[in-house]
């Protein structure tokens, strides 16, 4: 395991063909006028990728800077993309390339509109040339920004609490005024609930809907005794993780909302491995944090989610038996209930990293949660879950491609998800198939979850520190797989410079394979074998 902060021990519970729609890349356009700024199974491939397209290392005053950058040129920028007069860029994430190439992420307005679909990213190499990946290409062409259907005939119709925001809506064919409503209660298993509806501002028809609190589902968490960071408050010691961005554990104390009361103790000594501690869940999630704070810093070179180098807080013990955990962007929080009985709490390590992910999702590429780029964002955080698991190396929850293996949700000792064969769970499709769309984003990520597995191990039958795999294809052919890292490389790259709001499977495959070609250079075998494990989970060129 690795600990940079070995402040306090602790035990945690139990046992120790790309197309334009897809990916909208101006490749052959050099724009100038802008200076240029200074323990898994074998690989089956020996690739190793280019040291130029690794992400650089930055630091948050660094990544500080460069978006204070990315705002200085963002009027250059739009005028060397042709965009409308009325278009403003506002930036959102900066990365930068060991090769110095930088990738400046920015929303958009239309006279002083929010534009919703019509992010962009920038690609800039040391030399000033720039190419740009756009969620959609389309203009922004609309007759009138004044609307016809009323705000409050919106707020009416959806029994919303207030007045909607007036939007442009870009992420189909033809741009729209739209209104933005956001609707806030709980969902059917007590998760909160703030579901985003766009309403046509000339029609009146619902153009899309989208959930924006990312949720998951576990229970319990088995890490044995593990070295937590914290911090001596005078004659008590805290659960604040000063050496990875202040990350904190509060107590919710069974409430469903608040910040909760922050975990202290007089001797630095947390837990006792079973639910009848309440630090016992605090340790499990403090110490996912600072395992997903750890991979994302040491192998991404990323200082926090949002790369600023602030850590999100998570809070523990949310609500009576509540059987889920979630990522809230608005609180930049994690929350676990205590499962059923309030005897398991949702605090396994990989559970712990897939909300966190969610976050790093909600930073970067924005993938809206609904439809096809709803089940790209869970997939996003099933990969991550799992690379994170394999990093901690945690000997009491061996790493594996079975998301929550302890939790026991059904009741019968299986996990909640299968990345070798999706389906297993019951839910999840192993393969894309038109529709998919319309399904539940937890299930709706199976193809992506799939190729992630083909992609690290390949196809077929075999055994990952003493866990048994056996992953087919759609079409019976082989594929070897390029190694679990260099999958985790490739995902991670198309999720950061690549990927948009709206991304479809069709996307993830372009950005898939731009990204292997950055890395590995284009035309080789990585890009390839990127390709026909796409093919294998039917997700086709």
């Amino acid at each position: 395991m690795r600990h940079t902060s070995p402040r306090a021990l602790c035990r945690g519970r139990g046992r120790p063909a790309r197309t334009a729609a897809a990916l909208t890349v101006l490749a052959a356009v050099v724009l100038t006028g802008l200076q240029p700024t200074s323990a898994t199974a074998a690989p089956r491939s020996p690739a190793v990728p280019g040291q130029g397209a690794l992400p650089a290392a930055l630091s948050p005053g660094e990544h500080a800077a460069l978006l204070k950058e990315a705002a200085e040129i963002a009027a250059s920028v739009a005028a060397q993309l042709n965009l409308d007069p009325r278009e403003l860029l506002k930036p959102v994430d900066v990365d930068k390339d060991a090769d110095g190439t930088l990738h400046l992420r920015y929303n958009r307005t239309f006279a002083g509109l929010p534009v919703l679909g019509g992010d962009l990213v920038v690609h800039r190499t040391r030399q000033g040339a720039l190419t740009a990946t756009r969620a959609h290409a389309a203009p922004i062409a609309v007759p009138s920004t004044t609307p016809v259907i009323p705000a409050t005939q919106v707020m009416t119709t959806l029994h919303a609490p207030a007045l909607p925001r007036l939007v442009l809506w870009a992420a189909a064919a033809t741009p729209a005024l739209a209104w933005e409503s956001v609707l806030v209660g709980t969902q059917d298993d007590g998760t909160p609930s703030e579901r985003h509806i766009v309403t046509d501002a000339t029609t009146g028809a619902q153009l899309y809907a989208f959930e924006a609190v990312r949720s998951g589902v576990g229970q319990g968490q088995y890490n044995g005794t593990v070295t937590l960071g914290t911090k001596r408050n005078f004659l008590l010691y805290e659960m604040d993780d000063t050496a990875r961005g202040g990350h904190r554990t509060y107590d919710l104390n069974h409430a469903t909302s608040g910040q909760g009361s922050l975990f202290t103790s007089r001797s630095d000594k947390w837990g006792n491995g079973t639910p009848s501690d309440p630090q016992t869940a605090a340790v499990d999630a403090h110490y996912g944090a600072a395992e997903t704070w750890d991979y994302f810093q040491q192998v991404h070179g990323r200082s926090g989610i949002r790369g600023d180098g602030v850590a999100a807080y998570s809070r523990v013990h949310a609500g009576d038996n509540y059987q889920n955990a979630f990522w809230k962007n608005d609180c930049f929080c994690m929350t676990y209930g205590d499962g059923a009985g309030n005897a398991k709490p949702l605090t396994e390590l990989d559970v712990a990293a897939h909300e966190m992910a969610h976050g790093l999702t909600a930073a970067t590429a924005g993938l809206e949660y609904a439809g096809e780029s709803g089940g790209l964002n869970e997939a996003t955080s099933d990969i991550f879950g799992t690379a994170v698991s394999f990093y901690a190396d945690n000997a009491h929850d061996r790493p594996g491609y079975l998301m929550g293996k302890l939790l026991d949700l059904n009741g019968n000792g299986t996990p909640l998800r299968y990345l070798d064969r999706p389906s297993r769970d019951g839910h999840s499709p192993d393969y894309w198939y038109a529709g998919i769309a319309g399904i539940n984003v937890h299930y709706s990520s199976g193809p992506a979850n799939h190729f992630f597995y083909l992609l690290a191990e390949g196809s077929g039958p075999k055994t990952i520190n003493g866990i048994a795999y056996d992953s087919p294809t759609v079409d019976g052919k082989a594929v070897p797989g390029i190694g679990r890292e260099n999958a985790e490389r490739i995902w991670y790259r198309a999720l950061t410079t690549y990927m948009t709001t709206t991304t479809d499977y069709s996307g993830a495959r372009a950005a898939t394979l731009q990204a292997a070609d950055d890395l590995f250079g284009p035309g080789g075998d990585p890009a390839a074998t990127v390709a026909a494990t796409w093919d294998a989970v039917n997700v086709t060129g």
